[in-house]
């Protein structure tokens, strides 16, 4: 029997916990032609735009589906079929780009990075000079699977520096962490609706240099995810082109009021570092540690090590941990047995001191004590 009454909190990098005024905006009905709803989608791409700065050299252009929708419609639309891509993997989500690429047909080239290093610029612009043939560099701002972030200003200057377009995956940034379209050069920028905007999953959206999308009919691999007829086709009509997620628009029209009535992206960011800050406090005081150095960890979501002791099994913990209200995320690294506790959506250092309480109970009810996991299992 549960020992909570209210939904469990999602300690994720997403979908996320959103608040109630957000659950609120998704009990009306919109018709996807009508001129309202066509007015809240003009809105949101605006605001989204703004976020970074983009209206002068960017368009916005939004995508039913998971943000993976929106990553392979933005590869398959701006590279095109002769193109050739440079991707730094470091973990799962870099990962997923090379399998994309691989799938639709493009090039690829791939810079392998250990999972708790950080993407060296340096590194990339070596790669580039050494191959002229190369015309996309395609990286992951924040790799969730570990939580590392990204030098990603710096990353954007050498990138820009070898005359080569940049497309990023900012999925678990986008809002929470500073991209100024005005400062940072790049030929796209990928995020979506269920992330740190705190809106609930169902749309992806591409924010697209404008020039590189003008250039870029007729390259797409997809009939659906052809960023450039569906931004032609929004122009001119103003709709979608097929039947958009009605009640998911509506909500992150709602989750960006909510945005702007925090501070944006700088306060949106502030709470989670904040939030960032008292997990990692609160679970070292049980003898867990943080997989990432601090100089590289994201205020996203925290990988910690498993407990070293042999009851240890994460199915049963999270489980434990679930029943007092909280889910987590299981780890995602290859060499090393770890879990995952995200610090964004609509929580606060409040929330996260209960997480760390509830880690802390079940810990003690499995028998897995602080002692017992002061020593990580590698």
């Amino acid at each position: 029997m549960t020992l909570i009454d209210r939904d469990p909190l999602l300690l994720t990098p997403g979908p996320l916990t959103t608040t109630l005024r957000t659950k609120q905006a998704m009990l009306h009905d919109h018709g996807s032609w009508d001129q309202a709803f066509n007015h809240i989608t003009s809105e949101v791409c605006r605001q989204l735009l703004d976020i970074v700065h983009g209206a002068d050299s960017h368009v916005c252009v939004p995508l039913q589906g998971s943000g993976t929708f929106a990553v392979e419609a933005a590869l398959g639309t701006l590279v095109p079929h002769d193109g050739k891509v440079l991707v730094p993997n470091q973990g799962a989500y870099c990962a997923r780009i090379l399998r994309i690429l691989g799938v639709i047909g493009r090039t690829a080239v791939e810079l392998p990075i250990a999972e708790d290093q950080s993407m060296e610029p340096a590194a990339i612009e070596a790669a580039l000079v050494a191959d002229p043939f190369i015309t996309h560099v395609a990286v992951v701002h924040c790799e969730t699977g570990a939580g590392i972030l990204n030098p990603l200003a710096d990353i954007a200057r050498a990138v820009a520096a070898q005359g080569r377009g940049l497309i990023v995956d900012a999925m678990s940034t986008f809002g929470a962490i500073p991209i100024d379209a005005r400062t940072m050069p790049f030929e796209a920028l990928i995020a979506a609706s269920g992330k740190c905007l705190e809106g609930v999953p169902g749309m992806g959206f591409v924010i697209a240099r404008r020039s590189a999308l003008e250039a870029s009919a007729g390259n797409c691999h997809s009939l659906a995810m052809d960023l450039h007829d569906q931004w032609a086709y929004l122009r001119k009509t103003t709709q979608w082109r097929f039947t958009p997620p009605t009640h998911v628009v509506v909500a992150l029209a709602e989750a960006l009021r909510q945005f702007h009535e925090e501070g944006g992206q700088a306060a949106r960011g502030a709470r989670y570092a904040a939030n960032c800050r008292g997990l990692v406090d609160g679970m070292a005081a049980l003898g867990l540690r943080p997989f990432l150095r601090a100089g590289v960890q994201a205020p996203i979501i925290v990988t910690f090590h498993a407990p070293d002791h042999p009851e240890w099994d994460f199915r049963t913990f999270y489980a434990a941990v679930r029943e007092r209200g909280f889910i987590l995320y299981p780890g995602k690294l290859t060499q090393v047995e770890t879990f995952r506790v995200g610090c964004i959506g609509a929580l606060t250092p409040n929330d996260i001191d209960q997480v760390v309480h509830a880690i802390g109970a079940t810990l003690r009810q499995l028998g897995l004590t602080a002692s017992a996991s002061n020593t990580a299992r590698v």
